[in-house]
């Protein structure tokens, strides 16, 4: 087990893994190893190790990296001794699926955020990141919305296609996202959107616009087509021009519109 060196107590976020997978984990630590303001300082394999090793380190790590399938104990475990135990950390919550049962009894143990399995690294920075940007307290409550769009979304790229690890990737989910939230903005894509992208991203607007077209460029030759023919119709036909960056865009934020407000629908 790594122990924590005294230039990983300088950094700024101190994170303790929990995650059955020694791949990702060791992936994890030589990601972040030379990053100037995130380490990995602890780890466990297991709910029921993962108790210990935060009791005894409470001092020693900022964010819980925590699975929910785990061997022995898992991540709901892990989640509900903390409660017992009154041990108030930030917690990312890392999840293979977004079923809504699962989101919902996991919601009440108030994780800063859910993440959606495989990690983007940047994604994941950033939400590391964001969960020291504030104090925990018994009061605080977790965005359901929010977090279920992010994964809703996170998970469509997937099936479309679109590579987690190339920048236009990111650049899409937040498209999706500001577009879902902002529809008013549909007439806009060049005056506002990408220029709010941009500088969420310190890049630039034609950066942007080129990283998108890229990445549906690639997601056109290699995406479920049952999904897409489902997201874009007829308009999937490899003999046509694929959809323009708005129009990729705006429909997958539809689509999303649309299957939220079926299953709003269905609660009332």
């Amino acid at each position: 087990m790594k122990e924590i060196k005294d230039n990983d107590e300088q950094k700024e976020v101190r994170v303790l893994v929990v995650d059955d997978n020694e791949s990702l984990v060791g992936m994890l630590k030589e990601y972040f190893e030379d990053h100037k303001k995130i380490s990995i300082v602890k780890e466990a394999y297991n709910g029921e190790d993962a108790i210990g090793i935060i009791e005894k380190n409470l001092e020693n790590f900022d964010v819980l990296l925590l699975d929910l399938i785990m061997p022995k104990k898992d991540g709901i475990y892990v989640l509900e001794e903390l409660k017992k135990r009154q041990i108030q950390k930030p917690v990312i919550v890392g999840t293979s699926f977004n079923a809504d049962e699962t989101i919902a009894r996991v919601s009440k143990y108030n994780p800063k955020h859910f993440i959606l399995k495989p990690f983007d690294m940047l994604d994941l920075e950033s939400k590391i990141l964001d969960a020291v940007s504030f104090k925990l307290d018994s009061n605080t409550k977790l965005n359901l919305y929010h977090n279920n769009l992010e994964i809703s979304v996170t998970k469509l790229l997937h099936g479309l296609g679109v590579p987690s690890h190339i920048k236009g990737y990111q650049y899409i989910r937040e498209g999706v996202i500001l577009m879902y939230e902002k529809p008013d903005i549909v007439g806009a894509i060049t005056k506002e959107l990408y220029p709010e992208i941009a500088n969420r991203f310190d890049t630039t607007v034609s950066r942007v616009e080129r990283a998108i077209r890229h990445a549906i460029e690639v997601s056109w030759n290699r995406g479920d087509i049952d999904l897409m023919e489902e997201i874009f119709g007829h308009s999937v036909d490899y003999d046509r021009a694929k959809p323009t960056n708005s129009e990729f865009i705006v429909t997958v934020s539809d689509k999303l519109r649309l299957e939220f407000n079926n299953e709003k629908q269905k609660s009332q």
